[in-house]
């Protein structure tokens, strides 16, 4: 059996061997936090590239809405315009017709 000197060098061995798998362990734990603050800034960047484009498009979609909102007034304006015109010369046809002759 080893003497008490011989066990003590041993378990100082290995006391030595677990210090540097824990500053191994430290170094590998440091490198993953700077590797996820990393993918959170570029997260965060493209969404907030992903949130302006958006905001840029239902700009955009609420002007084109606005514009067919406006023409489509127009047509039902102009379709009210052309029934009431209608309307008037098929109550007056007789003495249009009349007038005519």
């Amino acid at each position: 059996m080893a003497t008490t000197v011989e066990r003590i060098g041993i378990v100082e061995t290995k006391v030595e061997n677990l210090n540097e798998k824990m500053d191994d362990l430290k170094v590998d734990v440091k490198e993953m936090h700077d590797c996820l603050d990393k993918t959170r800034d570029a997260l965060s960047e493209k969404l907030e590239e992903m949130y302006n484009a958006s905001c840029t498009q239902h700009t955009e979609l609420a002007r084109k809405i606005g514009d067919l909102e406006k023409v489509r007034q127009k047509v039902v304006w102009m379709a009210a315009g052309a029934v009431a015109f209608a309307g008037i010369l098929s109550g007056h046809l007789e003495k249009i017709l009349a007038f005519l002759h």
